[in-house]
């Protein structure tokens, strides 16, 4: 009996194992593919070699182009600041308010955060419209103050995030403070702002990226291609008739880089801030 239980078990860790092997495979594969294809050259990616992954040849052309050819360091540049600028002002919108909503206790509450919830699953093409009146008419189009309506994007799951690692922490700490003469702003920054560092920086990095991966909102207010991010520079990569693949797989490999860096980099702090807030004590 107990050979069959333990049989039993041992075939399904390895059917799990299996599939979850499987399963990452199918996610890497795209990848993998466009890592292939930015070596390849451009005959290969269309001719007889379209489906090898080796063509015979490795060449650096498609990564010569973009860099130097194309100005994607350039749009590389432009995220950075955009996405920076984005992540700061929306983390220190979110904190305020996710601060308010956890220990403040006022009518309505539970409906804002609804309404916040809500407000991160409106279409993004509900919104450019109006954004794009406002843009033209203030003459903030083609400028980095594209960065402003990306709060639309960012701020509601900041938001919920923050407000999950403050439910968190125990209210006698603040109490505590408040006895000893603490304003909410000096509980807030010398008290709660520490404890609730790890949910900080994880609510940072996800603002980054997905500021850094916007692309509607970018080439809707910013038809000059200086100020150009890199989603839509690599949205340009084509010639009349064709998109071309070649120089397309390397600059995603180029624009992945610093992302991927970021993530390798900070990924026990992103995953310790996600977990932190996910049982409250």
């Amino acid at each position: 009996m107990e050979k069959t239980q333990v049989g039993n078990s041992t075939l399904w860790k390895v059917t799990f194992a299996a599939f979850i092997t499987l399963f990452m495979l199918v996610i890497i594969f795209p990848f993998f593919w466009i890592l292939v294809t930015s070596f390849k050259p451009t005959s290969a990616i269309f001719g007889d070699g379209a489906y090898s992954i080796y063509s015979g040849s490795l060449v650096l052309d498609h990564f010569k182009t973009v860099i130097f050819e194309k100005g994607i360091p350039h749009s590389v540049v432009n995220s950075f600041v955009v996405a920076t600028s984005t992540m700061l002002y929306v983390v220190g919108i979110a904190i305020l308010a996710a601060y308010a909503i956890s220990r403040f206790n006022f009518i309505g509450k539970n409906i804002l955060l609804g309404i916040i919830l809500a407000i991160s699953m409106f279409p993004q093409m509900i919104v450019v419209g109006p954004i794009y009146n406002l843009f033209t008419q203030l003459g903030l189009t083609n400028s980095y103050f594209v960065a402003l309506p990306y709060s639309t994007i960012t701020l509601p799951s900041a938001v919920w995030i923050m407000v999950t690692h403050f439910n968190k922490i125990p209210m006698a700490l603040e109490e505590s403070a408040k006895i000893d003469g603490a304003t909410p702003f000096q509980t807030l920054s010398k008290v709660i702002f520490p404890l609730a560092a790890p949910g900080v920086f994880t609510t940072a990095i996800i603002t980054f990226i997905s500021a850094w991966n916007e692309y509607l909102l970018t080439i809707t207010l910013n038809t000059n291609k200086e100020y150009h991010t890199v989603p839509v520079a690599v949205s340009f990569l084509r010639d009349q008739f064709s998109i071309l693949w070649g120089q397309v797989s390397a600059a995603t490999i180029v624009v992945t880089i610093p992302t991927l860096i970021m993530v390798l980099l900070f990924q026990k702090q992103i995953v310790s801030g996600l977990i932190s807030g996910a049982v409250k004590e």
